[in-house]
């Protein structure tokens, strides 16, 4: 999916924006919640320049629950959000989309990711745009601008694909999460030794059991899980955001680092 795909603006019939809703001008309040400093002030810049009143979102140096990054976007009373999906150390943006959403605050999904399955899922939440960081300025504000008019800005076609790349991952990612489900206890603490970068040598050493036997629960891993390497095994937990057991610190892994957390920072 080439990011010069979400450039095409639809014709649509058109709805009082919530800026005229509320009585104020079609040039929309926006808040822009984005966690590179740099970045942001150059949004800041660029859109006050085309005479947008524009507030930063502050972010914590921290991971922010969801009520806490909604509290900071609705201080603003903004009429539009600009959101990065990313946001370092505050969290996941995709999780204010449904609220801000149910607030009738419309909002533009402004990422870096180009992949196809993650602007569908934003979509899904609720989002009126996706745009990556590579649009041109003139057509992030013509976007602006319609939707400050009421305007749809999304192309149906390009809705459907994203969603039904956003649905084969959600069902891809079930079926992972139920292979996960059906390996034994013993396979899931060799799995989690995989994700900690643990090698078989080691395992073995750990567990006091022949090396042969856990490559043999390798094995079996690999089997249940459709792949065809360590590698993938540890790919497919990962991004089904497997959370692995907990595994006891032991002589063989002094530098041993809990794969949980590793997964979960």
């Amino acid at each position: 999916m080439s990011p010069d795909s979400v450039t095409r603006l639809a014709p649509a019939p058109r709805l009082p924006g919530r800026a005229e809703e509320r009585g104020r001008a079609t040039t929309p309040r926006v808040a822009v919640v984005e966690d590179h400093g740099l970045f942001a002030e150059a949004l800041e810049v660029a859109l006050g320049l085309q005479h947008h009143e524009v507030h930063r979102v502050p972010l914590a140096d921290h991971t922010m629950t969801t009520g806490q990054l909604l509290t900071a976007v609705l201080r603003s009373d903004p009429d539009l959000v600009l959101l990065d999906l990313d946001l370092g150390a505050a969290g996941n943006g995709m999780h204010v989309i449904p609220p801000l959403t149910e607030a009738g605050v419309p909002v533009v999904v402004f990422t870096g990711s180009v992949d196809p399955a993650r602007w569908g899922e934003s979509v899904e939440l609720g989002a009126v745009a996706v745009l990556p960081k590579t649009t041109p300025l003139a057509t992030m504000l013509a976007t602006l601008r319609r939707i400050g008019e009421g305007h749809s800005v999304l192309e149906p076609r390009l809705r459907d694909t994203w969603l039904r790349a956003f649905h084969q991952e959600a069902d891809h990612t079930h079926a992972t999460r139920d292979r996960l489900d059906s390996l034994t206890t013993r396979e899931r603490e060799v799995l989690a030794h995989l994700m900690a970068g643990h090698q078989v040598r080691d395992i073995a050493r750990s567990s006091s059991v022949a090396e042969t036997t856990v490559r043999s629960q390798v094995k079996a891993i690999l089997a249940k899980l459709h792949v065809t390497s360590q590698i993938g095994a540890v790919g497919a937990a990962y991004n089904a955001r497997w959370r692995p057991p907990v595994l006891p610190t032991t002589p063989e892994f002094t530098d041993f680092r809990d794969a949980a957390g590793a997964l979960h920072p």
